[in-house]
């Protein structure tokens, strides 16, 4: 028979401790114990192990939710006969996440469509779960919060913020041009994480086209060859993605 007494210490100080799962499943387990006539050392232990594996997964959910992916898209969701060649190529060194280990970048280069986005979140989603601290955000968003900041003289707050993701995703450069204010802030940005932090880069622009994007061929070229450096460059160049799973999609109803 259960103890109400020592049931009732048991939640108050499993509350108190932050301990959910026992909090919520302290009777339960009791019960079951006590009919199985599980040993006290097995009992304790798996527990325990269930409430780690509450943590565990609570810690996942809430990495997904801070990202703030415009949607969820997992690897295991990727129509990988869809990608472009190179993407296809280089697809299982990418999903170990070392780059990110290694402090290296990524940068997904092709026309709109082509499965860019969807692979960015893919491997964000799998950082978060393997318990990376991720960002994600297209570059006109970052690039109107840096200049928010910078107005407001909080920039360096933000800055350090942004030191302490493990990866960023940083969609969409190129498709809505910027002002030189807003160029030597993105460079200044992105140059911080340069071989400290990884970040992906989803860009419709070939390097040839990048000065269209930063006006000045100084600060192009500079970032260029920090973003490049020891990094993963994908050649995303190729068939719609979108429009090849439309056409799947419509053969299959």
């Amino acid at each position: 028979m259960i103890n109400k007494e020592y049931n009732k210490k048991i939640k108050t100080y499993a509350k108190e401790l932050r301990l959910p799962y026992i909090t919520r499943y302290i009777e339960e387990e009791l019960k079951d114990a006590t009919l199985n006539e599980i040993a006290y050392e097995k009992f304790l232990a798996d527990i325990l192990e269930k409430e780690y594996d509450l943590r565990q997964e609570n810690g996942k959910a809430n990495r997904i939710r801070r990202a703030n992916f415009p949607f969820k898209k997992h690897l295991e969701d990727l129509k990988k006969e869809f990608l472009p060649k190179d993407a296809r190529s280089k697809l299982k060194i990418l999903e170990t996440l070392n780059f990110i280990q290694e402090k290296q970048n990524l940068l997904l280069i092709g026309p709109p469509g082509t499965g860019k986005t969807h692979l960015s979140i893919g491997l964000g989603i799998k950082a978060c779960n393997a318990g990376y601290k991720v960002l994600f955000t297209t570059v006109p968003t970052l690039i109107n919060r840096l200049k928010e900041t910078k107005s407001q003289k909080s920039l360096l707050t933000l800055e350090r913020q942004f030191e302490k993701y493990d990866l960023i995703i940083a969609d969409e450069l190129g498709y809505i041009s910027f002002d030189k204010e807003g160029s030597e802030l993105l460079f200044t940005h992105l140059s911080l994480r340069a071989e400290r932090k990884s970040t992906i880069i989803t860009t419709n622009l070939a390097f040839d086209r990048w000065e269209e994007i930063f006006k000045e061929p100084i600060m192009t070229n500079a970032m260029i060859d920090r973003l490049t450096h020891k990094s993963y460059v994908i050649n995303m160049n190729g068939n719609s993605y979108r429009m090849k799973e439309t056409e799947d999609w419509l053969q299959n109803q």
